[in-house]
């Protein structure tokens, strides 16, 4: 199988499984042409636990996607995520030369605000501009070419920890894989199921993966929040293998395929076969049982997402509602509860504009894979909205490693 250099692949690697997306960039947008997909066992909570197995998981869903593509996988964007990561907002001021913006001038501008004491132990992962402001003139998106003495920039900043960062690009390098981009995963996933009428008004993007729930707030067109809470459709499935007594891998299938959010939208008749521990026979029982198991649970998620958008302060911003994507959002109910919760208009986000195979991906689950896609085919264009990285990530944080230990032998 032969490389093309203009396929892009997005690498979602998550607590439950991985992701494997493959697509070529036309002069509509991204067309999908692969798609790989293998259960994850080297994680937890969305931070590489076990090295070796998470390697493993990587080439097994690469095979598929490299399959179906008709092609072989180099480069690819990596998603991250887990309760490490953090953001906050930061404020840069420079003084423009020559009375006139240049692009020299907003990335000196966007170094100031960049420069804020950030630990050893941890790394920037995006520098996200919120706004420019050109001599009080507030709410500019591109301020080059603009006049004006005085330069500022307000700008949200991700980091996460060193070792989490290095443990996925040394998980990809060990697949044969080059990393083009480290992306935060609820940042991907906003790219793939949020309109722009949404980001300008205000909406609250939740992404209930397998370990994990980010939440980040948009709005004016700009990143305000991110949170990530350690919560996800793992502890469903645990709440129901223990509440039916029933193994964990029959648990997983029965969320899937037979849970709800809303114990009221089930009706008293309706019965799931549930298999049991060891050697005993499979049990009937009530759907219903299944949804109180569910309820309070996915009450629970939403309810600190809830709590989380009250505390930064955004939720009255919020015009649009909220959006519920990644897997967990498939539960049945999930939307009616989110409103109830929220107190707002809730839908579920699916994956858009994509062509190609997109009926293939066109679920919540998939919806960071293909995040981290149109990141890959938009990063050229917006540049200057992300931080611009160097070219081998690997050895930069490898040098940032080494200063840390020198620090404290």
């Amino acid at each position: 199988m032969s490389a093309k250099s203009d396929l892009l692949v997005g690498l979602d690697i998550g607590t439950t499984k991985i992701c494997a997306v493959v697509g070529e960039s036309t002069a509509e947008g991204v067309d999908i042409v692969g798609i790989g997909m293998s259960p994850s066992t080297g994680l937890r909570k969305g931070v590489v636990v076990n090295i070796e197995q998470t390697v493993q998981s990587i080439k097994k869903a690469l095979e598929e996607a490299e399959l179906m593509a008709g092609c072989e996988i180099r480069n690819v964007y990596a998603g991250i995520a887990g309760s490490h990561i953090m953001g906050f907002n930061s404020h840069g001021v420079i003084a423009v030369k020559g009375g006139e913006v240049t692009q020299k001038d907003v990335d000196r501008v966007i170094d100031a605000a960049k420069a804020v004491a950030i630990p050893l132990d941890r790394e920037l992962i995006h520098i996200l501009p919120q706004e420019f402001i050109v001599d009080d003139q507030r709410g500019i998106e591109d301020p080059l070419g603009m006049a004006g003495v005085r330069l500022e920039v307000k700008v949200h900043i991700v980091t996460g920890a060193v070792s989490s960062a290095q443990n996925i690009i040394r998980s990809c390098h060990r697949a044969g894989l080059d990393v083009s981009d480290i992306v935060l995963e609820s940042l991907a996933s906003a790219q793939a199921v949020l309109t722009e009428e949404e980001q300008e008004l205000g909406v609250a993007l939740v992404d209930i993966g397998g370990g994990t729930t980010d939440l980040s707030i948009f709005c004016n067109d700009s990143i305000k929040h991110i949170s990530v809470l350690a919560l996800g459709g793992t502890n469903l499935t645990n709440d129901i293998a223990f509440g039916l007594r029933t193994p964990m891998s029959s648990a997983e299938k029965i969320k899937v395929k037979h849970s709800c959010a809303l114990a009221e939208m089930v009706q008293n008749n309706e019965i799931i076969e549930v298999p049991s521990v060891g050697d005993r026979e499979p049990r009937q029982l009530s759907r219903r049982v299944l949804a109180e198991i569910c309820e309070p649970r996915a009450e629970e998620i939403l309810s600190l997402v809830d709590q989380e958008l009250v505390r930064s302060g955004y939720k009255t911003m919020v015009g649009a509602g909220v959006v519920l994507t990644g897997g967990t959002a498939l539960i049945e109910g999930i939307s009616d509860l989110g409103e109830q919760v929220f107190n707002l208009p809730t839908r579920v986000g699916y994956p858009r504009g994509i062509g190609g195979l997109k009926d293939v991906v066109m679920n919540p689950k998939y919806s960071t894979a293909v995040g981290l896609l149109l990141y890959g085919a938009n990063k050229q264009k917006t540049d200057h909205r992300f931080r611009i990285r160097e070219k081998n990530i690997f050895n930069r944080i490898l040098s940032r490693m080494r200063r840390w230990f020198a620090d404290i032998s």
